[in-house]
């Protein structure tokens, strides 16, 4: 090859490659750009963007318009294979955000230009969403299901959306008069205090719907002839997951109304303005499966729009990403609307705390748990601790029919015996006839303080713990499905307190809902294990275990608080059998025959074997007392509790009375 030949080639391959290098510097400038885009973006920050056509300064400020509906959340931003052509590139941008459960992703492209040695972003809204305009921006609604229903036994709604007005003064239609008399005027009708209401009114702003009560539209006496009298005031209808009274197994239930701040900051993120939240009761321990999720969408629509046109048809704005919620579990439980408001009925009249109980042995089904007014909201009928007195020797009896006794053994029953310096005595109105040497089931029946604490030789502290937890007592009720006191017996106990828990005093303590399942297990001839809820975690959502230590509430009995109270046993033990139960049946039957609850006698129906007790507690001189009765009936079995309310056969044997002849 000739010189001029090779000088040729070398000309070729330096053209070449310069031509090469050009490109290669051109290719790797645009995808630093582009990568510097994608991470501002991502950022939500593009004030160090290099824009044609675009302030960075008032695109900085667009991007964050653009996104502000979805702080403070941000993207995940990747830049795609570039395409190049001369001067001009054009980039794929991922997007990719987190939306609740869910992830948003969409593809859209930039344009970059190249300027002297610099390439820049070509500002186009639609390189941040597709299809944006100047002037859109994104709107993040999240949308709630109805809360479910709360079903009773057979499924009954017992908790349902049901009609209500809110009642309020509507600010526009004062036109800018003065709210003051119309607040006033409200208030006074209404029934709230109108000092407070009219400050309300005044600090909402012109345009507020400043609501005052809501109320049930069934049996509502306060009319909207009334209500529109007054200038400015509206009753708008709605509905609210209510229960069928304002009473109606409202410590038991709870209540689901507009979650408050607080709620809101402590929910971490699950609850917002305007979110129905449950508030005690069921409702709070099963919120999450009542309230499913809520659906998200993410709309483009231009800004500053009104709350007209966001009313308008067709919708201005337009659908990008939608996650569809899921609607809540209705709550099952075994509750029985009948009996539940029977009890509430006959507590109505009692003044101090008070509950009954119902239950149904062969299933378990607690079938009413009813807290009286007297409770003030407490959920005295499944939390309240109260000394049990004399219906504990059920218990007792237990303990010496396994030392050996029968119904018919020989026990003393003086009138009054000392223990350590410590007298005790039969309760007031004792039949003489029945002191001294009398039968288990005569001591039983008039329920003989002196034979029982006698036993104490013969029955120590241990097996009484364990008599108890064989008749389903401080057992725990993992099928119940609710926060529940389930009782506590010490198992180490001497001298007077040892002869005090023979009697159900000292550290004994019982709800009603324990001396329920303690008589429901004499009846079912094996220990009940209570439930009321019947599917605890559907949905996803966990109830709290039933033998989960009770929040803290007005107890009203000596002993321990609370939080001081032994946690129950993870099973019944030995359980009691159905020779021993039939036995203790025999003496809770002869209460009614022989004994001072013949008043039951007369109870329609099949036979009722019962058991009275009187627990004292405090200091006074004479001390006040807790009246207890505990009943069984069928297949049903009861606990009837008054706080301070003297004698268990006189003050809560008529309410169980009127209880048991009532539900049949």
């Amino acid at each position: 090859m000739g010189n001029s030949s090779k000088l040729s080639l070398v000309l070729v391959g330096l053209i070449l490659g310069a031509s090469l290098v050009g490109c290669s510097d051109g290719r790797a400038g645009a995808q630093d750009a582009a990568k510097q885009l994608a991470s501002a973006v991502a950022a939500l920050d593009v004030g160090s963007v290099a824009f044609a056509g675009k302030d960075a300064a008032a695109a900085n400020e667009q991007v964050r318009a653009v996104f502000k509906a979805l702080e403070p959340d941000k993207p995940s931003v990747q830049a795609g294979e570039l395409t190049l052509e001369s001067d001009t590139a054009t980039v794929p941008l991922n997007y990719s955000w987190t939306v609740g459960p869910d992830e948003w992703k969409y593809t859209v492209s930039a344009q970059l230009k190249k300027s002297g040695d610099e390439w820049l972003t070509v500002w186009n809204p639609a390189m941040l969403v597709p299809g944006l305009a100047d002037g859109d921006i994104l709107s993040l609604s999240a949308e709630s299901p109805q809360r479910a229903a709360i079903l009773g036994a057979g499924d009954v709604p017992l908790v349902t959306y049901r009609a209500v007005v809110n009642v309020g003064i509507d600010k526009p239609q004062l036109a800018g008069a003065d709210a003051a008399d119309p607040a006033t005027q409200l208030a006074q009708l209404v029934g709230i205090d109108p000092a407070a209401y009219v400050q309300q009114v005044k600090a909402s702003g012109p345009e507020a719907f400043v609501a005052a009560i809501t109320l049930r539209t069934d049996g509502r006496t306060i009319t909207d002839a009334q209500i529109a009298a007054i200038p400015g005031a509206r009753a708008i209808p709605d509905s609210l997951p209510l229960a069928p009274t304002r009473t109606f197994a409202r410590a038991l239930l709870g209540t689901a109304s507009e979650a408050s701040a607080e709620q809101i900051e402590q929910s971490s993120g699950a609850l917002k303005p305007g979110d129905t939240t449950g508030t005690g009761g069921l409702q709070q321990q099963y919120d999450a499966q009542l309230r499913g999720t809520d659906s998200t969408v993410i709309r483009a629509q231009k800004a500053g729009l009104t709350a007209e046109e966001l009313r308008a048809v067709p919708d201005p704005r337009r659908v990008l990403f939608q996650v569809q919620g899921k609607p809540g579990t209705p709550l099952q439980t075994t509750l029985d609307p009948n009996l539940q408001q029977l009890a509430e009925d006959i507590l109505g009249k009692v003044g101090p705390a008070s509950a009954i109980v119902a239950l149904r042995p062969s299933t378990g089904a607690v079938l009413a748990a009813a807290s009286g007014p007297g409770s003030n909201g407490y959920d005295t009928a499944m939390l309240g601790q109260y000394a049990p007195g004399s219906i504990f020797k059920i218990v007792d009896s237990l303990a010496m029919l396994r030392n050996g006794a029968t119904p018919e053994s020989k026990v003393d029953c003086p009138a009054t015996l000392t223990v350590d310096g410590r007298t005790f005595k039969n309760a007031e109105g004792y039949p003489a006839a029945s002191l001294g040497s009398v039968s288990l089931r005569d001591a039983f029946a008039h329920s003989c303080n002196t034979a029982f604490i006698n036993a104490r030789g013969i029955v120590k502290q241990a097996q009484l713990e364990a008599a108890a937890t064989s008749l389903g007592v401080a057992v725990e009720a993992p099928s119940l499905g609710a926060v529940a006191f389930l009782g506590a017996v010490p198992g180490d106990a001497e001298g007077t307190e040892h002869a005090a828990s023979m009697i159900g005093q000292g550290k004994v303590l019982m709800s009603p809902l324990a001396a329920a399942i303690m008589a429901g297990s004499v009846a079912k001839g094996a220990p009940v294990s209570p439930q009321l809820v019947l599917n605890p975690g559907a949905g996803g959502a966990a109830g709290a275990s039933a033998s989960a230590s009770p929040t803290a509430g007005p107890t009203a009995s000596a002993g321990p608080t609370p939080s001081a109270a032994p946690a129950p046993a993870k099973t019944s033990g030995t359980p009691v059998t159905a020779a021993e139960a039939a036995a203790l049946a025999d003496m809770m039957r002869a209460v009614v025959t022989s004994g001072h609850a013949g008043f039951l006698a007369s109870v329609p129906g099949a036979p009722v074997g019962a058991k009275t007790g009187t627990a004292e507690f405090g200091k006074d001189t004479p001390p006040k007392t807790h009246a207890w009765i505990v009943a069984v009936h069928g297949d049903l079995a009861v606990a009837v509790f008054v706080a301070e309310g003297g004698l268990g056969a006189t003050t809560s044997g008529p309410l169980l009375k009127e209880f048991l002849t009532a539900a049949g």
